[in-house]
């Protein structure tokens, strides 16, 4: 019960922002700077809450109790030996032991794309306003 109630929290909110962004696309004005800020602002807010399901990763905030629920042994060797592992920004990690990590796979690549791709966005949209103000990158500015 407890995952679906997690999948509903997450998708009431999503689902009307995934609208309103993919609306454009439909009907063609997906090519304004506008909507190229606000791509990258999705991507910095999924960012957000990927780096929060990878933090948070696991049943519960015992990493002991919540290896036990994904039915993985507990290292306590493994664990004081690196015990940083679990405190860094980034790469996140939260072993259990040498072979079997809480956070997902997909956390980490998705923490360097997300951003990527946001500063990819604001790249465009940045392109697509001085293009639209008539002013060339290789043009002489100033008066004649």
């Amino acid at each position: 019960m407890g995952l679906i109630a997690y999948a509903l929290c997450l998708a009431i909110p999503t689902l009307p922002v995934l609208w309103l962004w993919g609306r454009p696309l439909f009907t063609g004005r997906w090519t304004t700077p506008g909507w190229f800020i606000g791509t990258a602002g999705l991507c910095v807010g999924a960012t957000a809450v990927t780096w929060l399901v990878g933090a948070f990763a696991g049943s519960s905030l015992d990493p002991e109790e919540s290896c036990h629920a994904a039915g993985v042994t507990y290292d306590s060797a493994y664990r004081s030996a690196h015990w940083q592992e679990p405190s860094r920004w980034f790469p996140l990690h939260n072993r259990c032991n040498a072979s079997y990590d809480l956070v997902p796979a997909w956390v980490n690549p998705a923490l360097v794309l997300l951003p990527l791709l946001a500063i990819g966005c604001l790249g465009v949209a940045v392109r697509l306003a001085v293009a639209r103000r008539g002013i060339g990158i290789g043009s002489a500015a100033g008066p004649s």
